[in-house]
């Protein structure tokens, strides 16, 4: 069982789960946040503190969003097909590379409030 982040994190990148994170494993992309699934020890700290709902274990995740099971584990896979391991993410650091199925979904739009 291994924590990701879901398409509710494209475009917004809010980025509170990285606070939370004791062993630094989720790490920014450029359009959204992903997270180490070996790196990852399955606290849920960062589930719980989510602005908006996109962290869930592998196992519970709803058909709809089982693409990102996928797209969390491939975009930490290199060349050779094995996954890298970064050593933790710090803030500063060059966003990583998004998934190809990421960078590909529709801009989403900045939520705009009544005034």
């Amino acid at each position: 069982m291994a924590l990701i982040i879901k398409s509710e994190c494209i475009d917004v990148k809010d980025g509170i789960c990285t606070t939370s994170c004791p062993v630094d494993c989720i790490y920014e992309g450029e359009r959204m946040y992903y997270i180490h699934p070996t790196e990852c020890i399955e606290c849920g700290m960062c589930e719980s503190i989510c602005p908006v709902d996109a962290i869930r274990y592998d196992d519970e995740v709803e058909e709809k969003d089982a693409d990102f099971v996928r797209i969390n584990a491939e975009v930490f896979h290199g060349p050779d097909g094995e996954v890298e391991e970064p050593g933790g993410w710090y803030r500063g650091a060059d966003p990583i590379k998004d998934h190809p199925e990421v960078a590909a979904y529709k801009t989403r739009e900045p939520e705009t409030q009544d005034q």
